[in-house]
């Protein structure tokens, strides 16, 4: 997820060469994760299915978007219409086993369940703008408006805490609004529901960009404020939402006729790379020291 939003910003900046870079090795772990998804699947169901019913499962659905938006903006159509499918198919299967055993006071994973409904929206979207299919578009705005319910009902039941304790998934209270607002942009450029129906589309997309400035802002601050420097593997939860404000401010200021907002969006698309180093620097020392090799 983290390094296909990052493919993803690179495109949208004319930084083509890392773009596809990112894109590739995007596309490699999600071969290695999905065939790791089917061989707990087949191999060891016990498995599976308590995982199945965690939120963390459902980054199988927001990832397999993600890559199908990356591969649709290189002109992959098919494999991108493949996507998509496979991802409607996965989707309320993992929703329902993880909603249902949902709880009070949990962690930023809880926030997945509306970053998966937003990939499906965000990939629908893109299909629909790439193949002139307008009722991919408008079933988009139906999942969007869905999303943001999903996202209230998950905020209720998110553990405030987490500001100042997690490890790293607690972004993802931001990112959720970051790719709602980035599903919201790529409607406003494809579906023709009428005026009205536009104006209240792009009013809602930049309330949400503003909420998730507001909460990128916050969770900024509670890094600094009491900071985390060890490296946690939910620290790639925190890469992804960075990446994606980044592209859903850069597609805002396109959608909505905003420009000031493409400098703020470069900006934080550094940011976000820098993040992504940072997390792959720390995986590899972790690495390293669980083999032995440092001590």
């Amino acid at each position: 997820m983290a390094t296909g939003i990052l493919s993803v910003g690179l495109h949208l900046t004319r930084h083509e060469t890392l773009s596809r870079g990112a894109l590739a090795l995007a596309g490699v772990l999600w071969l290695l994760l999905a065939a790791d998804f089917g061989v707990r699947l087949l191999r060891d169901r016990t498995r599976w299915t308590a995982e199945a019913g965690t939120p963390a499962a459902l980054t199988a659905v927001a990832a397999t978007t993600v890559l199908g938006t990356r591969l649709s903006l290189l002109g992959w159509q098919a494999v991108a219409v493949a996507l998509l499918v496979l991802s409607a198919v996965v989707w309320p299967v993992l929703m329902w086993d993880v909603t249902r055993r949902w709880g009070r006071r949990m962690p930023g994973g809880v926030f997945l369940v509306c970053v998966a409904t937003q990939g499906l929206v965000v990939l629908a979207a893109t299909l629909a703008a790439a193949e002139s299919q307008q009722w991919l578009a408008r079933v988009g705005v139906v999942f969007f408006c869905l999303g943001l319910a999903l996202y209230v009902d998950a905020f209720v039941r998110f553990d405030l805490g987490c500001v100042r304790t997690g490890a790293g998934d607690q972004w993802v209270a931001g990112g959720a609004l970051a790719i709602s607002a980035l599903a919201g942009a790529k409607l406003l450029a494809v579906v023709e529901l009428g005026a009205v129906v536009h104006e209240v589309l792009r009013g809602a997309t930049l309330v949400v960009l503003a909420l998730d400035i507001a909460w990128y802002c916050v969770l900024l601050w509670s890094e600094l404020r009491w900071p985390r420097p060890h490296y946690d593997v939910r620290r790639w939860a925190t890469v992804f939402p960075m990446g994606m404000t980044s592209v859903a401010t850069l597609s805002v200021a396109t959608a909505a006729h905003l420009p000031w907002l493409t400098s703020p969006g470069r900006v934080l698309l550094w940011v976000a790379v820098a993040a992504w180093l940072a997390a792959c620097a720390g995986a590899v020392r972790a690495t390293v020291r669980g083999s032995g090799l440092l001590r």
